[in-house]
């Protein structure tokens, strides 16, 4: 994602937050540009639409989970209990935001269609997210399998904790990923 002006900056911090509160769809755009007060040129010059807004968004997201996950894992000896490192930073998110669940499956949600840009940005952070496990996985028989089973876990425990408003479903997901590791 390119550096972007104070006033853009803030405009989409402004969307992430309203995003993740209360929906992509309900919040307009309008509400988006008097609560970040900027002009609704910088929406055009910075995103060009709301819909690059929502891109740019989820980018930032997918660039901060990056960032946590490496981080968390930098200690770690490879091997898959890294797997399972994305289910405690998912644990503690869902903790400090409420609950409102996952961005990307929330975005998804709202955006079904593969076609959309939206689709293809939770895609390719879903995509990266595999990858990293199978890296995890390595070594270990039906890998591909696991990482199937952890992610639909992962989905599950997820929206489990958007329910609850418990991060419990996360731990859960996570305790029956760790069986089947252990049990491959």
């Amino acid at each position: 994602m390119p550096t972007l002006t104070p006033a853009a900056d803030r405009l989409l911090q402004t969307a992430s937050r309203l995003f993740c509160q209360e929906g992509i769809r309900p919040v307009g755009i309008d509400r988006i540009i008097a609560e970040a007060d900027v002009a609704k040129a910088t929406l055009y010059q910075a995103f060009g639409s709301k819909e690059s807004l929502v891109v740019a968004h989820l980018e930032r997201t997918d660039a901060g989970d990056r960032q946590a996950y490496r981080a968390a894992i930098s200690g770690m000896p490879t091997g898959p209990e890294r797997v399972l490192a994305s289910f405690e930073l998912a644990a503690r998110r869902n903790a400090s935001d409420g609950y409102t669940g996952c961005v990307f499956l929330n975005a998804l949600v709202e955006f079904p269609d593969p076609a959309e840009p939206i689709a293809r940005a939770v895609r390719e952070h879903r995509a990266w997210v595999r990858t990293q496990w199978l890296d995890a996985l390595s070594g270990i028989a039906d890998a591909e399998r696991i990482a199937s089973e952890a992610q639909l876990a992962y989905d599950g425990g997820l929206l489990g904790a958007k329910v609850a408003h418990d991060v419990a479903p996360i731990h859960v997901a996570a305790d029956m990923v760790r069986a089947r590791i252990a049990a491959a």
